[in-house]
């Protein structure tokens, strides 16, 4: 099966409770990068969106005891991303990727991201990211990108 039918299969037959599983299944077995993401929970997810918790913990912050602003990058490519692939959609490659930083999140801050496509066309896909505090609502970051994702088998 090529790459492109693995993920339109699983993101026609995927939805909340089997897409938390799929994605958190993926990330618990990566060895790569990916295995950054192995204290982010996929929470749920499907028809485009995904929705993932974090507790900022100490290998997420910067020097100035805030969260790490590649971190928060890599969760708005990764989550966005998972998103994505819970559309019958292949996951792509980054076209831009864009990170808006709002206010500064701590040790111990429990942190929401929801991300949700846009737009999933022939060529690019689009897809957007919040990530907010979750005692209060209050925005840490916004982003998104665009991916292409015109593959062929």
């Amino acid at each position: 099966m090529s790459i492109t039918s693995k993920f339109t299969i699983m993101g026609s037959a995927k939805r909340g409770a089997d897409f938390v599983k799929t994605i958190s299944n993926i990330i618990s077995k990566s060895t790569g990068f990916e295995k950054t993401l192995e204290k982010v929970k996929i929470v749920d997810g499907g028809d485009g969106k995904c929705t993932a918790e974090f507790k900022v913990a100490p290998e997420h912050l910067n020097r100035g005891g805030s969260l790490h602003g590649g971190f928060t990058a890599t969760i708005v490519d990764m989550v966005t991303t998972y998103a994505l692939m819970s559309k019958p959609c292949h996951p792509g490659v980054s076209v831009d990727l864009h990170v808006t930083y709002l206010k500064a999140a701590k040790e111990g801050d429990e942190v929401i991201v929801s991300a949700k496509t846009l737009r999933a066309g022939r060529k690019l896909a689009f897809i957007e990211c919040v990530l907010m505090q979750k005692n209060d609502g209050a925005i840490i970051a916004k982003g998104g990108q665009t991916k292409f994702v015109d593959f062929t088998d």
